[in-house]
């Protein structure tokens, strides 16, 4: 069995009019997981709690088995690397953007970046496809070209643990693929560790080896896209008719919606049936 990179133990946290409660996860090391869940289940919640942005009011995270609570802001930083949905970076050229992901590193009176940290920078600017416009603002790049260059700004930190916040919403199909393709190539190749929240059930399912089911604040149910993604843990939490079958490439499991026109349809062919 490998050993975790994520353990939470018991955890209760949230807000005043929401709370996550005897929330028990544990993640082993070089997995692709995702957070799932309809809106308001408490996704962002989780991910607060395990970022460090919102204290616990009960139970601890564990990383690598060493409580989180006893970690720097700098040793933090250095162990996990986090992307947010959106990028923030103003008037910033793309390579000065990824060096941040340097300053974890740095010592106390270290002004100007080493030549260490362009090399590491370079590296993972070539390996996200973002080095050729290094140059260029943040503020000029598409969605998509932004999110890759947060990724590309968390490697920098040399991370065990890559957290993402639904890096795939606002982009089109292509740039859907192209990042989580990115992200899986990291995971394989490098051992990386990630763990993100994501919205679209069939790239959770395609792309995760381990999935968290969350509604109303716990966890409905986690383990393997094949034993979350059924149809009768879908229409449970999210309240909808779906139809799931295997994807006949993958083998994954895919989600298929009814409309309800087809729905009502299908009801009075039933009715019908019954009747004659």
């Amino acid at each position: 069995m490998r050993p975790s990179i994520l353990q939470i133990q018991d955890l209760c946290c949230g807000y005043p009019k929401f709370r996550l409660s005897d929330i028990n996860i544990e993640i082993p090391k070089g997995s692709f997981a995702g957070i799932i869940g309809p809106n308001g289940s408490g996704k962002t919640t989780l991910f607060r709690a395990i970022t460090g942005t919102l204290g616990l009011k009960s139970g601890k995270i564990l990383l690598a088995e060493k409580n989180l609570r006893t970690f720097s802001l700098r040793q933090r930083a250095q162990n996990i690397a986090i992307v947010s949905q959106f990028i923030e970076a103003g008037d910033m050229s793309v390579e000065d953007y990824v060096l941040l992901g340097r300053i974890p590193y740095h010592n106390r009176f270290a002004f100007f970046e080493t030549e260490e940290d362009y090399r590491i920078a370079r590296k993972y600017m070539e390996m996200t496809d973002t080095w050729r416009f290094k140059d260029q603002l943040m503020s000029e790049l598409s969605g998509g070209e932004q999110q890759l260059a947060g990724i590309a700004r968390a490697l920098t930190q040399q991370p065990e643990l890559l957290l993402l916040d639904e890096p795939t919403s606002h982009l089109d199909i292509t740039h859907q693929v192209h990042i989580l393709n990115l992200l899986q190539q990291l995971n394989q190749e490098m051992g990386l560790s990630v763990l993100m929240v994501i919205h679209d059930l069939n790239l959770a399912s395609e792309y995760c080896d381990r999935l968290i089911l969350v509604n109303q604040g716990r966890i409905h149910t986690q383990g393997t896209p094949e034993e979350v993604l059924t149809f009768q843990h879908i229409e449970d939490v999210y309240n909808t008719v779906v139809v799931t079958q295997n994807n006949p490439l993958s083998g994954k499991p895919a989600i298929f919606l009814a409309s309800g026109k087809v729905l009502k349809e299908i009801q009075e062919k039933l009715k019908n049936s019954r009747d004659n």
